[in-house]
């Protein structure tokens, strides 16, 4: 494939997921961050041989405009599992701690005064 196929590729891998960036999920973020990086792989192989024209660079550069806001999106997503996974962590501890307290064995004895 040619070097202006392949650029087009990730120009339109890039804006698919920019119309969906928000509603993604990190399954479909890493899908395309694994997709992205094969066809820049074979963007990188194609320049090692030629380089890369004025207007391949302009456009590889307005490609990469949209890391900034796809990497702000991956470390919301991050943040938020994070954070669950504290508070499960809370939940289960509490839990644990209630439940160790009484052992399902035990009998419950009371004095009368």
């Amino acid at each position: 494939m040619d070097k202006d196929k392949l650029i087009a590729e990730l120009r339109q891998l890039t804006e698919n997921m920019m119309e969906r960036l928000y509603g993604a999920d990190f399954e479909e973020l890493e899908t395309f961050v694994e997709e992205r990086q094969k066809l820049i792989d074979d963007i990188i192989r194609q320049f090692s041989s030629i380089p890369a024209s004025a207007a391949q660079k302009v456009e590889i550069e307005r490609i990469l405009q949209h890391d900034l806001e796809i990497t702000a999106r991956m470390n919301a997503l991050r943040l938020e599992a994070q954070d669950w996974l504290y508070k499960r962590n809370q939940a289960k501890q509490q839990r644990n701690a209630y439940e160790a307290g009484y052992t399902p064995d035990s009998f419950l004895m009371d004095r009368k005064k």
